[in-house]
C-alpha cells in the first residue's frame, strides 16, 4: 500500500509526465511539524517555465480546512527556483496560524523573490494549467483529500489592490501571470 506522500508524488508524476523533480527541504520552525518540500520541474509546462509545488502544508491543519487541505503550486516564465522556494518558504513559516490558504488570499514574502523580478507577492488563486479533475480532491489516503491552490507573483501595490477592491477586480485587469518581469497594472 502507498503511503501518503507516495500516493502525492504518484498525481505529480501523471500531472508531468514522468519528469523527474528536484526537492528542496524547508525545515520546521514550529516544533511538531514536518518540513516542508519544495518539487521543482524545470521546463514544465514548456520550455523557460519554472514549475514548484509543496508537500508537507497539508499535513498541518487549520481549523477551515473542512473539505480538502492544500498544497501550493506556482508556475512561472522563468528559469529561477527562488520561485518555488519562495512559494514552499512561506507555506512552511505560515502554516499552523491565522493563514488558511485561500483563493483571493495574498502572501507578502518582504523583499524581491528574484534578481530578476520586483515582485514581492502572491495571490493564491485556482492553480495555473491545470483542470479541476487535477487539483481537487487528490486522494493521499486522509479523511480529507488534498487539493492543489494556486500562486501567482505579484507586486506590493497589486496585493494593496487586491486587499482595497477584490480578487475578481485584479483578476479582469490586463496582466500575464507567467510573466515575471511584467510591470505592475495596479
Amino acid at each position: 500500500m502507498q503511503t501518503r506522500v507516495e500516493r502525492y508524488l504518484a498525481h505529480l508524476d501523471r500531472l508531468s509526465g514522468g519528469r523527474e523533480p528536484k526537492f528542496t527541504p524547508f525545515r520546521s520552525t514550529t516544533p511538531g511539524m514536518r518540513d516542508v518540500t519544495a518539487i521543482v520541474y524545470r521546463d514544465l509546462p514548456e520550455p523557460g517555465f519554472v514549475t514548484g509545488l509543496t508537500y508537507g502544508l497539508s499535513l498541518s491543519g487549520h481549523p477551515s480546512w473542512t473539505r480538502s487541505t492544500p498544497e501550493l503550486c506556482i508556475s512561472v516564465r522563468s528559469t529561477d527556483e527562488a520561485w518555488a522556494w519562495a512559494v514552499a518558504y512561506l507555506a512552511e513559516r505560515l502554516r499552523g496560524g491565522d493563514c488558511h490558504f485561500a483563493y483571493g488570499d495574498t502572501l507578502g514574502f518582504g523583499e524581491r523573490v528574484s534578481r530578476e523580478s520586483d515582485m514581492d507577492a502572491f495571490l493564491l488563486f485556482t492553480p495555473p494549467g491545470l483542470d479541476r479533475e487535477d487539483f481537487a480532491s487528490i486522494d493521499v489516503g486522509d479523511d480529507l483529500p488534498v487539493s492543489i491552490t494556486g500562486c501567482y507573483p505579484i507586486h506590493s501595490s497589486e496585493r494593496r489592490f487586491i486587499q482595497d477592491n477584490g480578487l475578481d477586480a485584479f483578476w479582469d485587469l490586463d496582466w500575464d501571470p507567467y510573466d515575471v518581469t511584467r510591470a505592475a497594472v495596479a
